[in-house]
């Protein structure tokens, strides 16, 4: 009998990437497909940070049964939790699943009448990962969950309260990756620097764990609180296993942006931190969100200031898109969309500007793993989580190379490489 066609559309985080995996590596009685349209199922691992992401998520299964109307598609990830059950009701998917579920998904996806099976928000994975399908690098979900309460956010809502994953399955996981040829490691999660706070130990704890297993060449971390880096995890930056690159969530730089935010950070105490790792060689990046509701011309004239006095190399920039259920949904005034969007265009490019001087100053000897490329023109990230396009007449697809000297343009960094 001819196995049902079975493929991942993934929206969001890398902890929704790795989800996948587990997913993926759950599938016994399914043929995995790399084309939608010639497939019997559809599982959507969905995104709902903002309504935008709920949008997307819409627009695309819309236009997937368009394309293929016999298609079942199933609902998986965070939307599965805030979205799940309207759009099962309203007939837009064939079956919801929620996190807690993704290791039963073999046996769900023989289900012949429509499903919901949402699940709890307590749940830990146990399943041991054994390959990314089309990756170079491994990320490796070491948490569930979050204990902020920041007022714009829904994630502990739909992923629950932080919860850490078991050490030994981490490094388990760790060590079957490294056997199969995996050197890069991102550990993620929702709150990743909460590690280990519900189970007597921490992330720097297992961080020196990881470094130890054979194989294991470079580790990063996907986010981090500032107040989540202590002087055990500030001992560890001149390890030669660490990525010399730390994305660090400011949300903000005006100190009156962050108390409506219900953040725990504030500015003075995160300029000293950023200063202290930018002095051990560190590119480091941060989100921030633009447009928030309160933010006034003033907040953004201070915050600007305060963001050109930050060492940042890298930025993952939000325009504020409301989402509801939240605190800040219901916040007045409200910052006209054309404001935002001329404050988030100016955001970006101070920190392009920034990036480019600190890949001036940093072009040498640089690690990198190359992560795709054909016909002599390869690319990869090096160790400052900058991306080098390498010239090349060998194949060095997966393949780790030391870049004597890059050239720093504009628009990234640029070498040739002979062996």
């Amino acid at each position: 009998m001819k196995k049902e066609r079975v493929f991942f559309k993934t929206f969001g985080c890398r902890t929704n990437q790795f989800d996948t995996q587990v997913m993926i590596s759950k599938l016994k009685d399914f043929e995995l497909s790399s084309e939608e349209l010639q497939s019997d199922v559809v599982v959507v691992n969905s995104c709902t940070v903002t309504n935008g992401a709920d949008s997307s998520v819409r627009h695309y299964i819309a236009s997937l049964k368009r394309k293929n109307p016999d298609v079942k598609v199933v609902l998986a990830g965070c939307g599965a939790h805030s979205k799940g059950e309207t759009l099962l009701n309203e007939g837009r998917v064939f079956g919801v699943m929620g996190h807690s579920e993704k290791e039963q998904i073999n046996e769900i996806l023989k289900t012949k009448e429509r499903f919901y099976r949402i699940g709890d928000l307590e749940h830990i994975d146990k399943t041991i990962v054994e390959s990314f399908v089309g990756k170079s690098r491994a990320f490796i979900k070491i948490q569930e969950g979050c204990d902020f309460e920041c007022s714009y956010c829904i994630i502990p809502q739909v992923r629950g309260k932080a919860r850490s994953h078991d050490e030994e399955t981490v490094l388990e996981q760790v060590r079957t990756l490294a056997a199969n040829g995996f050197g890069e490691f991102i550990l993620t999660g929702t709150n990743v620097g909460s590690y280990g706070r519900d189970r007597g130990s921490s992330i720097a704890t297992l961080l020196q764990k990881m470094s130890l297993i054979r194989g294991v060449r470079r580790i990063r971390i996907g986010s981090l609180e500032p107040i989540q880096i202590d002087d055990a995890f500030m001992e560890l930056l001149d390890e030669p296993w660490m990525a010399r690159h730390l994305h660090i969530a400011l949300q903000h730089t005006s100190d009156k942006m962050l108390s409506l935010m219900q953040r725990r950070n504030r500015f003075a105490d995160d300029l000293v931190l950023f200063e202290t790792i930018a002095a051990k060689g560190y590119a480091i990046g941060t989100d921030f969100i633009v447009g928030h509701p309160g933010e006034s011309e003033a907040e953004w004239e201070e915050a600007m200031a305060r963001v050109k006095a930050l060492p940042l190399t890298h930025i993952h920039a939000f325009t504020y898109s409301k989402r509801d259920n939240t605190p800040s949904a219901t916040m007045k005034p409200e910052v006209r969309g054309d404001i935002a969007k001329a404050r988030h265009k100016a955001l970006t490019a101070l920190i392009k500007e920034k990036n480019y001087r600190f890949r001036q100053a940093h072009r040498d000897n640089l690690e990198v793993l190359v992560e795709q490329g054909e016909a002599g023109r390869y690319s990869g990230y090096d160790q400052y989580f900058n991306k080098v396009t390498i010239e090349s007449n060998l194949d060095l697809r997966s393949e780790w190379i030391r870049i004597e000297r890059a050239e720093a343009k504009e628009d990234g960094n640029y070498a040739h490489y002979a062996s």
